[in-house]
């Protein structure tokens, strides 16, 4: 049951004047409205029977203290029970009993995620931000950052050794003992010196184990190993796996291996978000594994920044966002693009080549241009041709450099998009994109901030939704810290709110 909101203030809470005026939490428990929690959250309630329970606003109040401050369950509950402002921001009384450490978890699988997404409660708060004054910045940046997982990375061998001793465990669980027939002797892979081998031989010693249990073992009644063997089953069939690109770790088994750079590498995930530059807050939050592929989330990202309401007019990204769907997407937002080109992309030597979009011809350093075009398409790629004169390609100084073979006229063939992107190289060597674009420095600031500082370096649990609940809940977090730092460093700190509490609570004393 929720129990209606008592508003009734205690004698005690006088001690909440001793909070300085421009503390981030008072400031955010004045300002910023989170009843709407309440209201979304009410049907998963009973409305008349049952025990009352903590209001979601409470426990979602008391998360985002969680990773504010990067403490854990049992930490955030404990500093509440103690720190006057923890209280304060909470809405609670001194006197008032917190709810256990356990609550927060049961909270977050069965209420939060389930029926109120933090996506939700994000494009909220950045609505009434845009709604209140506070945020008023037309520029959005999108960039992504990784985090470790919450475990070590193994080799394939190592992933069937450890399935191996869970089967044994979990069949002597339900089933009392392991059965003779299975054998119980793992093969020791590091004493084979060829790498490939010792793969094949583990992996044919648990195939066969798994038959073998298969074989011995009543399934029907032993659900958890049944649902082992088929986990097991899926794991060694990926082709992925045995390349050491699919699963590294049984406790972990949705983390991946990604790429910082060419030779640098990591193991967990990937967390994907829009940042207003000029305001830095963080607007949508994408998560996926070590392996996802920027950008590819990129129109859901850019319709939750719309719907809280954000104007956006410029869109930054690096090179890995330089791909025509996320172009397009930004064009029909009417917005301007500043996204370096990429080499991937566009391969033209503007040294030797330019490009006329308006008679939509080339022309090369010598002067000739192009006189047709056709259009070229296969399974693989589609481009245009273009054909230069022949007879300025005949006696031309520079024919060896840029022409091979016993073709007499230069043949250039581009990619179907090559003759748009000349124009974003073209904008890109103007002063004002190089200014524009040092905007988006603002993104690797807040990478920093939330790894550092809250937490997000490293995953607080396992799998794409413990990791996905926990990057949104960290982009709250400084969302609500970028918010009290702009209003406590506006005059006139003090709010209207605060005035009336103070005045109540001074006469009630």
């Amino acid at each position: 049951m929720l129990k209606d909101k008592d508003m009734q203030l205690s004698i005690y809470s006088v001690l909440y004047n001793k909070i300085p005026e421009n503390h981030k939490l008072r400031v955010l428990k004045d300002e910023v409205d989170f009843s709407f929690i309440n209201a979304a959250l009410e049907k998963t309630y009973c409305k008349y029977y049952g025990r009352p329970a903590k209001e979601p606003e409470l426990m979602v109040k008391l998360l985002v203290l969680q990773y504010l401050y990067n403490l854990s369950d049992v930490q955030v509950v404990e500093d509440a029970s103690l720190n006057l402002a923890f209280m304060y921001f909470l809405g609670i009384n001194p006197e008032d009993d917190l709810p256990h450490p356990s609550l927060l978890t049961k909270f977050r699988k069965k209420k939060l995620e389930g029926n109120l997404t933090v996506d939700e409660v994000i494009v909220e708060i950045v609505r009434q931000c845009v709604d209140k004054g506070i945020l008023e910045g037309s520029g959005i940046s999108i960039d992504s950052t990784h985090t470790e997982a919450n475990t070590f990375k193994c080799t394939a061998e190592r992933v069937m050794k450890r399935l191996a001793k869970k089967i044994f465990k979990t069949v002597e669980k339900e089933c009392g003992e392991v059965q003779e027939e299975i054998n119980q002797e793992i093969p020791n892979y590091k004493e084979i010196e060829d790498h490939k081998e010792a793969k094949t031989t583990m992996k044919s010693y648990l195939e066969e184990t798994i038959q073998k249990v298969e074989e011995t073992v009543t399934l029907e009644s032993t659900p958890k190993v049944r649902k082992l063997l088929e986990n097991a089953k899926t794991i060694v069939s990926d082709p992925k796996f045995m390349e050491q690109k699919g699963v590294r770790s049984i406790v972990d088994q949705e983390a991946r291996v990604g790429h910082k750079s060419k030779i640098s590498h990591f193991f967990g995930y990937k967390t994907e978000f829009m940042l207003t530059t000029e305001d830095r807050f963080i607007t949508a939050v994408h998560v996926g594994n070590g392996a996802y592929v920027d950008g590819s989330q990129f129109n859901e990202l850019l319709e939750l920044t719309k719907k809280s309401g954000v104007n956006i007019e410029k869109v930054f990204g690096d090179k890995a966002y330089f791909r025509k769907p996320i172009l397009d997407k930004i064009k029909e937002a009417e917005a301007k693009a500043y996204i370096p080109v990429s080499e991937m992309a566009y391969k033209i030597d503007e040294e030797l080549f330019g490009y006329n979009k308006d008679s939509d011809e080339w022309f090369c350093v010598q002067g000739n241009h192009t006189v047709r075009k056709s259009h070229k398409k296969t399974k693989k790629r589609e481009a245009y041709r273009y054909y230069f004169e022949k007879e300025n390609c005949r006696n031309c100084p520079l024919r060896d450099v840029c022409i091979s073979g016993k073709t007499v006229g230069k043949v250039m063939e581009v990619g179907i998009n090559t003759p748009e992107f000349y124009g974003y190289s073209q904008e890109q060597k103007k002063d004002e994109f190089k200014e524009e674009y040092r905007k988006r420095a603002c993104q690797e600031w807040k990478n920093g901030e939330m790894k550092n500082f809250h937490g997000l370096g490293r995953a607080r649990g396992y799998g794409l939704k413990s990791m996905t609940l926990q990057a949104k809940l960290t982009a709250l977090a400084v969302n609500l810290k970028r918010i009290a730092a702009i209003l406590s460093s506006k005059k006139g700190g003090k709010s209207v709110s605060i005035t009336i509490f103070l005045n109540f609570s001074i006469k009630k004393d």
